[in-house]
């Protein structure tokens, strides 16, 4: 059965937008970003579960697999020069490739032809961090080929073990966002969507690094037994004093499923 297109409910104004192929603009409508950006996507549960303990594939669990969810994943990736994760997502995630097409490939083409628009090679580049170096080399996305930021005990680590489609970059004794980020920007992947697990996005909004979040309300509720069912955030404290206070740019439903954008602040833009 087709996909039916998104409901628009709210877009902010002045929004940055690619020339889409019509089949990806007939769905979403318009989307785009700034020249230099880094976003993160999210699906939570109704009471704010992002991840399922020990379960591998947490969000396809959260989500159920809705179409919707699935096509706006491979869309955003469509867009990415990068797709950043952490070494945790990667175990999580056994099988998995960080591609838009793996996770719709109903319109890999149309995928493509954005990329291609947008001037991307044709499949984003996927960057693992890891401070330990504990990478599995056999999983397919590690084999298929990966950028591996880490320090430098996790590059000796890491010594020959991956495969000659990886490139391991370790520098100084603890992972600095900041630096892998910047070093992203020397070669050109300005634009980075990030798929890291709670931990990740802590660490890109503590330092001020996250300057869009995707979120897709699933309506199931996960419940909680113990503290391994974590939120979106994780390892950082903001409220009381530095809560991240952050700006509705669109809000998009699709059946019982919502889909919200935030413009994140930096350091500067927190009460």
């Amino acid at each position: 059965m087709a996909l039916e297109p998104f409901e628009v409910l709210y877009e902010a104004g002045e929004l940055p937008a690619y020339k889409l192929p019509a089949d990806l603009r007939h769905l979403y409508g318009p989307l785009g970003f700034a020249k230099r950006a880094v976003y993160s996507n999210f699906v939570a549960s109704l009471d704010g579960v992002v991840t399922l303990g020990s379960k591998p594939s947490a969000g396809s669990i959260i989500s159920g697999k809705y179409p919707a969810d699935r096509f706006l994943m491979g869309l955003l990736r469509a867009c990415a020069d990068a797709v950043l994760i952490g070494a945790g997502t990667l175990r999580a995630t056994p099988g998995h490739l960080w591609t838009p097409a793996h996770v719709y490939p109903e319109l890999a083409t149309e995928f493509l032809a954005l990329r291609s628009a947008l001037g991307r090679s044709t499949e984003p580049q996927l960057v693992v961090i890891t401070e330990s170096g504990n990478l599995d080399a056999s999983h397919p996305a590690i084999v298929k080929g990966a950028i591996v930021m880490t320090t430098l005990d996790g590059a000796r680590a890491i010594g020959n073990r991956l495969p000659k489609t990886c490139e391991v970059v370790g520098t100084g004794e603890r992972l600095d966002l900041d630096n892998a980020l910047a070093e992203l920007r020397r070669r050109g992947m300005d634009v980075v969507l990030t798929e890291g697990g709670p931990h990740v996005i802590g660490q890109l909004i503590q330092a001020g690094l996250l300057d869009e979040a995707f979120l897709t309300v699933s309506p199931v509720i996960a419940g909680r037994k113990d503290d391994k069912r974590l939120g979106m955030v994780e390892g950082v404290e903001l409220l009381p004093g530095h809560g991240a206070w952050s700006s509705l740019s669109s809000v998009r439903r699709h059946g019982d499923y919502l889909f919200l954008r935030y413009r994140t602040p930096g350091p500067a833009g927190r009460a």
